[in-house]
């Protein structure tokens, strides 16, 4: 991969660290907000990962070191971010 990947790292509820990296981001005119979608950094092309998606605030996120990432509580909103991950996938597929 020739372009440079935004790498974020998340603490969990235990204080440990886990590096992501970004698969990419959208703006919901629907529900007026940002969103980040992430997956394990270091993982291979073929492997099956989990994705995370938040809620985030670009200009607030673009120099901050902590926090900005706000977890997704709406049904309504994971129905809409799982449909712009699904298109997504498919277009990398073609």
């Amino acid at each position: 991969m020739d372009e440079e990947q935004d790498i974020i790292t998340l603490v969990d509820d235990n204080g440990d660290e886990q590096l992501f990296e970004v698969l990419f981001t959208f703006k919901s005119e629907e529900f007026g907000k940002s969103y980040i979608i992430l997956y394990p950094a270091g993982s291979g092309e073929d492997e099956e990962v989990e994705m995370i998606a938040y809620v985030f605030d670009p200009e607030e996120t673009k120099e901050a070191t902590e926090g900005g990432l706000t977890p997704i509580e709406d049904d309504a909103e994971w129905a809409m971010v799982e449909e712009h991950l699904n298109q997504y996938l498919e277009e990398q597929e073609d």
